[in-house]
C-alpha cells in the first residue's frame, strides 16, 4: 500500500534531489514503511535515499528490508562504508547477510571493521547454520551476582543503550558462566539494598550452542519468554535468542516445510528473487524423483497386464484405487509432520501413533470401500466378486497408506532427516505402486 501511493513521489525526489524531502521521508515514516518502500527501488537509489538520515536511523531501516534486498545493498557498497555499517549492526543480523555472501567479499571486508567486531563476526560466522550459535545476538545485559541492587540499577543503566533487549538480566560469575537470571520488573520491584544474588531465579531454562534453531524456537515457545539464554559446553553464556529471531525462525520452518509438501526444494530467496535455473532445479529433482516412481507404478501394472490379463472393468477402477491410498497418505504424513513441527510427538508414542492410524485408516477405508462397493454394484453392474474386490482393494490401501503416511515421516525422523521431506505427493507415488499390487493380486486371488 505505502509503495504504490508513495514510490512515485520518493523517485521525484531522487530525480530532484530534494534532501529535505528525503530527510523527512526517512525520519517521519515507521523504518517498516520505510523498507517496505525501498524495496521497489534500486540499490544505487536505495543508498541516494538512506544518506539523508543519520547511520542509526539507516541500520534501523535496513533491517526491515528483505533478505536478498539486503545482500544487494551491500555489495553495491563500497569497502569503508560498508565496513562502519557492520560495525553499527546487530550481531545476529550482520551475519545473517554476511553468511550470504562469498568468501572473498567478507574477507575483503572484515580486516576494516574493529578489533572487536570482527572477532564477534568470525565467532558467530564459525557455528553451523540453523544452529543457536548462528542466529543469536551477543548484546545481552549482564551483571555480576555479588552486588547490591542499587549498583545493579547503576550498571544496567550503562549497559542499556548498547543491548538489543534488557527485560532480562543474565547473572554471571567472572569465568562468564550462567548463574541466575532476573526480569526487569523483578529488579525494580526488589529493595535497593538487596543483593542480585538473593533475588534472582537459578532454575534456568537454556539451550546450548549447537541445538538446532527449530528446537530454540520451540523452547521460547514453550515457556513463553522473551529470550533465552545460550551456553556453551562449559556453561558459559555466549549469548540470546530473542522472540523477533524465533518469529523469523517459525516463518522460515514454516515456508519450508510447506515447499517440502509440494516436493518443491525450499528456496533461499523470494519466488521472483529466485534465478530461473535454480527454481527448475528446485522443482526438478523432485519432479524427476516422482517421476521414476511412476515408471515403477507402470512396470507393477505391467507385470499383472501379462500375467492375468485385467478386464476392463479394473481399468475403469483404477483412479479411485490410486487416489485413495494417496489422499489417505497425505492427509497422514501432513498431521504426522505438523505435529513433529510442534514439538507434539515423541518417540514413546510412535506406536500410541501407529495404532491410532491403523485405526483411523481401517475406518476411513471401510467407509469410502462401502461407497465403492454400492457404486460398482448399482451404478456399474458389476458381479457381487467384481465388487468385492473393489471393497477390500479400498480397504486395505487406505489403511496401508494412512499408516505408511503416518511411519515413513517418523522414519526421516529417526534417521536425522527433515520429515518434510516425505512430501505428499512422494507418500502419493508410494501409495500408487502398493495400491497397484493390492488391486490385481487381491483379482488375482478371487479370479483364481
Amino acid at each position: 500500500m505505502y509503495s504504490q501511493l508513495i514510490l512515485p513521489d520518493l523517485l521525484e525526489m531522487v530525480r530532484n534531489q530534494d534532501a529535505k524531502g528525503l530527510a523527512e521521508f526517512c525520519a517521519v515514516l515507521h523504518p517498516a514503511h520505510v523498507a517496505e518502500i525501498l524495496e521497489e527501488v534500486n540499490s544505487k537509489r536505495v543508498w541516494e535515499v538512506l544518506a539523508h538520515c543519520d547511520l542509526a536511523r539507516q541500520i534501523e531501516i535496513f533491517e526491515f528490508l528483505d533478505l536478498h534486498k539486503q545482500v544487494e545493498l551491500f555489495s553495491a557498497l563500497d569497502r569503508e562504508p560498508l565496513s562502519r555499517f557492520i560495525e553499527e549492526m546487530s550481531p545476529d543480523d550482520r551475519v545473517d547477510i554476511l553468511s550470504r555472501l562469498d568468501s572473498e567479499s567478507v574477507e575483503s571486508v572484515l580486516p576494516l571493521v574493529a578489533q572487536a567486531e570482527r572477532a564477534n563476526i568470525r565467532k558467530l560466522l564459525s557455528y553451523p547454520e540453523d544452529s543457536a550459535g548462528a542466529i543469536m545476538t551477543t548484546e545481552y545485559a549482564s551483571l555480576p551476582e555479588n552486588v547490591m541492587m542499587s549498583v545493579a540499577y547503576e550498571q544496567l543503566r550503562l549497559q542499556a543503550p548498547t543491548r538489543e533487549t534488557i527485560y532480562y538480566i543474565y547473572v554471571v560469575d567472572d569465568a562468564r558462566c550462567l548463574r541466575g537470571i532476573i526480569s526487569l520488573q523483578e529488579m525494580i520491584l526488589a529493595k535497593p539494598n538487596a543483593l542480585l544474588h538473593d533475588v534472582m531465579h537459578t532454575n534456568i531454562i537454556s539451550v546450548r550452542v549447537d541445538d538446532d534453531q527449530e528446537f530454540v524456537a520451540q523452547e521460547l515457545a514453550r515457556y513463553d519468554f522473551i529470550a533465552i539464554p545460550v551456553i556453551d559446553d562449559d556453561n558459559r553464556l555466549v549469548g540470546i535468542v530473542t522472540h523477533d529471531d524465533v518469529i523469523d525462525i517459525l516463518q522460515e520452518e514454516a515456508t519450508e516445510d510447506a515447499y517440502r509438501a509440494g516436493a518443491i526444494e525450499p528456496l533461499e530467496d523470494g519466488y521472483l528473487d529466485t534465478p530461473l535455473l535454480t527454481l527448475v532445479w528446485k522443482r526438478g529433482v523432485w519432479l524427476l524423483v516422482l517421476s521414476l516412481f511412476a515408471l515403477v507404478t507402470a512396470q507393477v501394472l505391467d507385470f499383472f497386464q501379462n500375467s492375468t490379463k485385467p478386464s476392463n472393468w479394473m481399468i475403469l477402477f483404477l483412479p479411485l484405487v490410486l487416489a485413495s491410498g494417496g489422499n489417505a497418505g497425505s492427509q497422514s504424513a501432513t498431521l504426522v509432520i505438523r505435529s513433529l513441527a510442534l514439538g507434539d510427538l515423541d518417540r514413546q508414542k510412535y506406536l500410541q501413533l501407529a495404532s491410532r492410524e491403523l485405526l483411523v485408516g481401517s475406518m476411513l477405508g471401510a467407509m469410502v470401500a462401502m461407497v465403492g462397493f454400492s457404486a460398482a454394484m448399482v451404478w456399474f453392474q458389476l458381479s457381487m466378486v467384481q465388487s468385492l474386490i473393489l471393497l477390500i482393494t479400498l480397504l486395505l490401501v487406505m489403511t496401508l497408506g494412512a499408516v505408511n503416511g503416518s511411519m515413513l515421516p517418523l522414519l526421516f525422523k529417526r534417521l536425522g532427516m527433515d520429515p518434510a521431506l516425505m512430501s505428499n505427493p512422494l507418500i502419493a507415488a508410494l501409495s500408487d505402486i502398493i495400491g497397484v499390487a493390492i488391486y490385481f493380486t487381491i483379482a488375482t486371488l478371487l479370479f483364481g
